[in-house]
């Protein structure tokens, strides 16, 4: 990938072009695929499989949804209640759940990543996400390198939060920005100061924490590109060592808390490009590494690693480096990824608490994958994570002609030869510089769903590209 700084300046008629409704790909197939065929008892056989591979480390994702008030800007799954106490039976319901999966994982113990997520998961109690973590690593040991993350809002996080976090042997903590602009704040319901930001990263350093990530949002009301340039500069000044630069994704007809936001005062197409842009610059002027099409990384940091050893993956949460192949999800709406199969947890407490009290496995839906998935979910995960596809890679780990198997991708990507996105030749399809920017676009070509279901048809449901 080219480290030169990206003109600031984008043709019309390409933002035009490309800036269209389409997947973020954190999964192939996206989850909008999903079905009820993956129930609770498929999963009880997906489970049963899993388990005799004793020797590999597993992944968990662990849901905690609740916050105190709704950030206008989320499309995260959150249950909103300032009163905590509504939270307590949930710590409850979760703990089932991991007595649920101990027991049919029985020969399957350890854990090479724990990731707690949400919602706001440091909206519980310092107690209570002690009383969480000393349950599940009763039954899950985590390997020498295991990556240990949560995911926490600076305004209701505490020294005694992180210390807590850091005896259970936590090493890395994502901290939700998005910006420091307090015009911007106001509109997004999210007012957050420096210091309070500051404070944790500080508390965290002092622990022991060996990773800090800081997310940004470009897009939202009122953002500009002086004003969004300071809060990448301050990010830089506190010595993040990754930081994600997501695009708001503005679905109002998904989320209906959103329209509480005015379209009028979200930046045009033009400006939201050039507030990634001057991100991007900034990072990479300070050394940063990029890292698939929205995150930065300093060098000695995992993420750049495994970009250099060609191990970084992408999954729900993000990109990744995870040295685990199964990830399995806890709590409400979670998503595992295991045996060939996605996952998902029930989305609503009320059937996740019914299903918890049954002693049944809280599964809504999800998905087996065909032969047909599980190679293009490869490839497009090449093209997210590295920017390049490896042809002949794919067609000696598949057994296949890579020309046969995607003619049709392949003419489809013939546009975007034409653009100066991509170029093909006989090893390798390698986005060009300003084809990483619209590498989403770009891996559209190998989306068959997306091609046979969803383009030009219908209400978008889907977020924009740009």
């Amino acid at each position: 990938m080219s480290n030169r700084p990206t003109d600031r300046n984008l043709v019309a008629e390409l933002l035009a072009k490309y800036d269209r409704p389409g997947p973020r790909y954190t999964s192939y197939p996206t989850a909008i695929e999903f079905d009820g065929s993956v129930n609770a008892p498929a999963y009880e056989t997906i489970l049963e499989s899993a388990n005799k591979k004793a020797s590999e480390p597993l992944s968990f994702y662990m849901h905690l949804p609740f916050c105190e008030e709704r950030c206008l800007f989320c499309g995260c799954h959150v249950i909103i209640s300032p009163q905590k106490e509504k939270a307590v039976p949930y710590i409850d319901m979760i703990e089932a759940e991991i007595d649920m999966l101990a027991a049919r994982l029985p020969d399957r113990r350890t854990v090479s990543q724990l990731h707690l997520g949400g919602g706001t998961p440091t909206y519980q109690t310092p107690k209570q996400l002690d009383r969480l973590m000393k349950r599940f690593f009763g039954y899950f040991e985590p390997t020498s390198s295991a990556e240990l993350a949560i995911e926490v809002d600076p305004r209701v996080t505490s020294a005694e939060h992180i210390a807590v976090l850091a005896d259970h042997g936590f090493n890395r903590i994502s901290l939700g920005v998005q910006d420091f602009t307090s015009e911007v704040q106001v509109a997004i319901n999210r007012i957050q100061s420096v210091k309070q930001t500051q404070d944790i990263i500080d508390h965290a350093r002092k622990r022991g924490f060996k990773g800090v990530n800081v997310d940004l949002i470009y897009g939202l009301p009122h953002q500009k590109t002086e004003t969004f340039e300071s809060t990448v500069n301050t990010v830089i000044e506190m010595g993040a060592d990754r930081s994600a630069v997501y695009s708001f994704a503005f679905v109002p007809w998904i989320r209906g808390h959103q329209r509480k936001l005015m379209e009028d005062n979200l930046p045009d197409p033009a400006t939201k490009f050039e507030l990634f842009g001057l991100a991007r610059e900034r990072f990479l002027a300070a050394g940063y590494e990029p890292i698939g099409m929205d995150h930065f990384a300093k060098q000695d940091d995992e993420l750049s690693k495994a970009k250099h050893n060609g191990n970084l993956r992408r999954n729900f949460q993000g990109y990744a480096v995870i040295p685990a192949e199964d990830v399995i999800g806890l709590g409400i709406s979670a998503i595992g990824d295991i045996g060939g199969a996605y996952v998902q947890n029930k989305k609503k407490l009320s059937a996740y608490s019914q299903s918890i009290a049954d002693g049944v496995l809280p599964i809504e839906r999800g998905l087996m994958l065909t032969e047909d998935d599980k190679l293009r979910r490869v490839v497009i995960h090449q093209f997210m994570c590295n920017f390049r596809i490896d042809r002949r890679a794919i067609e000696k780990r598949f057994g296949l002609s890579f020309d046969e198997a995607f003619a049709e991708d392949l003419s489809r990507l013939e546009d975007h030869v034409k653009n100066g996105m991509v170029t093909i030749d006989q090893d390798e399809i390698r986005a060009t510089s300003e084809g990483e920017l619209f590498i989403r676009n770009l891996a559209m070509c190998f989306d068959v769903y997306w091609r046979e279901k969803h383009e030009g048809k219908g209400k978008n449901i889907f977020s924009k590209t740009v």
